[in-house]
């Protein structure tokens, strides 16, 4: 998208342990597989002494292990411990063979290798996906999310507007008080995006100093208040910058807001329409919008001027 445009504002808040980010009902039913499973192994392998049924413990171990984390995996390992033991008369007796001693062991280590495995994947999704300094979105990443707020949009029907937002001056703070201070003045207004758009917003930063803010089933108006909202957040800040801190005004933003009505359609697409095109006419809209509220004086918002 032009030189390059890449939040689910919300998706990238860390929680404790990079693994169970499930909808509840999704933890639910896996929870209720886990346990029948474990049931169901332990029943086939105290009434059956032919087949090494205790080896089937290791998929609800690995079950545990991908949805609730290390926790879920070890305790999962534990349960499939006790049962393995349970399940034969010799065990409960604590008579151990080495191949037993070998089992239990194993059954702990699967659970913990996986849960660490699973953890390690998702915290290099999550950073193949993010901005490293503001922990927005970054290109790829938003360019996949707003392809399908577009889809969305054109098969139910609706708005999708997108803000493109630029820091105002930050040379001047690079060239009077250092980079690391401009820095932190991009990574500040980052935060005060993610704390002020709606639910449902993407962000992602695509320049030093340039954002792009996806707004899905909101129109003109909305987003014109959303940006607005935003602006006056950022010139309210008063931030610490590099160490120093200064005051309220410091920080200004201009913002450019473009708009576009879906109208469902079960018949399909019109000729030559795509997810793409639509998206790049969104945001080369916006652009001309952003290059407005700039040549206004910056520190103001300024939406697309559309033909009637």
């Amino acid at each position: 998208m032009g030189e390059g445009v890449g939040v689910h504002l919300t998706s990238q808040r860390r929680t404790g342990e990079f693994g169970a980010a499930r909808s509840p009902a999704a933890r639910q039913w896996a929870a209720v597989a886990i346990v029948a499973s474990l049931a169901f192994i332990f029943w086939l392998d105290r009434w059956t002494d032919v087949a090494p049924f205790q080896h089937l413990y290791y998929a609800p171990i690995i079950l545990a292990a991908v949805v609730f984390g290390r926790r879920g995996g070890f305790l999962t390992a534990l349960a499939a411990v006790a049962l393995y033991h349970l399940a034969d008369p010799g065990r409960r007796s604590l008579i151990y063979r080495e191949a037993d001693a070998v089992e239990t062991a194993l059954f702990v280590a699967v659970g913990l290798v996986t849960a660490r495995f699973v953890s390690d994947g998702r915290r290099l999704r999550h950073l193949a996906m993010t901005d490293d300094l503001t922990g927005l979105h970054n290109l790829r990443s938003f360019e996949a999310r707003l392809d399908a707020i577009i889809g969305d949009a054109s098969s139910s029907g609706g708005p999708v507007s997108m803000l493109l937002v630029d820091v105002d001056h930050l040379k001047a703070i690079n060239d009077e008080h250092g980079h690391l201070a401009g820095a932190e003045a991009v990574r500040e207004v980052g935060r005060l995006m993610a704390a002020t758009m709606p639910p449902g917003a993407v962000a992602c930063r695509y320049g030093g100093d340039e954002f792009a803010i996806a707004l899905p089933r909101m129109g003109a108006a909305e987003a014109v208040q959303a940006a607005e909202g935003l602006r006056q957040a950022v010139q309210a800040a008063a931030p610490l910058l590099a160490g120093r801190s200064f005051e309220a005004g410091t920080l200004s933003v201009s913002v450019g807001v473009a708009s576009r009505a879906f109208a469902a359609s079960a018949g399909g697409a019109p000729p030559g329409w795509s997810r793409e095109a639509a998206g790049e006419a969104l945001f080369r809209a916006a652009d001309v919008a952003l290059y407005a509220a700039k040549d206004a004086g910056r520190n103001c918002v300024v939406a697309e001027r559309r033909e009637p």
